[in-house]
């Protein structure tokens, strides 16, 4: 199965007051999103739902991100979701830190459909 990476986004995504992780990173996957319009399957003749893609999420609490939540920014293909230690958490006086969470999203196809 060739698997070709066709494109990668990034986004950066924040929890200003509430310390959530995953709306970070729904914030983050909206950013790499919003900025463009992804025409690669029409581009090579695929239809949307054969989209591979694949997502890194980087925050400082990886296990606090509810990926199943996640899974409705994208309207087709099929995602695969990670979640790793990265992001950036920025403490504040008031004892509650700033959520930073970076994302990548890279989409592929196989060159070869069924």
């Amino acid at each position: 199965m060739p698997i070709h990476r066709v494109l990668t986004e990034f986004g950066l995504g924040t929890s200003l007051r509430r310390q959530d992780y995953t709306q970070a990173a729904r914030r983050a996957l909206q950013d790499a999103l919003w900025h463009n319009s992804i025409n690669m399957a029409e581009l090579y003749g695929f239809p949307k739902e054969a989209m591979l893609i694949d997502v890194q999420i980087g925050v400082q609490e990886p296990e606090k991100v509810d990926t199943d939540s996640l899974a409705d920014i994208f309207p087709y293909g099929r995602i695969t979701i990670t979640v790793t230690h990265g992001g950036l958490d920025i403490p504040r006086p008031d004892g509650v830190a700033t959520v930073i969470a970076n994302v990548a999203i890279n989409v592929s196809f196989d060159m070869v459909p069924a």
